[in-house]
């Protein structure tokens, strides 16, 4: 094959994925948002019994962000074609791992949230769940020392599996 015929192909090619992406017809992420323009999101609130002061602010903005940087949808305060509400409902440690001298040697921090997502245009896919992720941690290691990194891991699965529930139809 030629020089330029292999560079026509690949301009072609570059070309089709901008014309699909840019109409709508597909994203790069997965991402399916039929007709819907705008998304709202909530703040989701921390009521399980260990309260991290800025879970809720950290969860609710890398949700945010998330929608705002990986979607066309524009991000509005109420009455969105796709809305998401909810808590958070548990922050707990727990040892996983035991020693022969029974000791924990592993712990694992786990988040669970509960979601409502309302997709106003096509409500076959809405839903109202609970989502959890965690993250495993050396028992040598305090919580304090290790929490701020575990969370963003966590924070980063959850916002993950929800994109991909609510517009990915995964």
């Amino acid at each position: 094959m030629k020089k330029h015929q292999i560079k026509t192909y690949l301009a072609l090619a570059f070309f089709a994925c901008v014309i699909t992406t840019s109409c709508g017809i597909y994203s790069f992420t997965g991402a399916s948002y039929g007709a819907a323009k705008t998304v709202s999101i909530d703040y989701f609130q921390n009521i399980a019994p260990i309260v991290i002061p800025t879970l809720s602010n950290t969860f609710t903005e890398a949700l945010k962000e998330k929608f705002v940087k990986q979607t066309p949808l524009t991000l509005i305060t109420k009455d969105a074609d796709l809305s998401f509400e909810g808590e958070i409902r548990d922050y707990s440690v727990s040892s996983i791992a035991v020693t022969a001298e029974e000791i924990a040697s592993q712990n694992r921090l786990t988040i669970r949230i509960h979601v409502k997502f309302t997709n106003k245009l096509d409500e076959k896919w809405s839903f109202d769940r609970d989502f959890s992720a965690y993250e495993d941690f050396d028992s040598a290691q305090s919580l304090n020392s290790v929490q701020d990194n575990l969370i963003k891991l966590i924070v980063d699965k959850l916002i993950e599996d929800i994109f991909n529930a609510s517009v990915a139809n995964w």
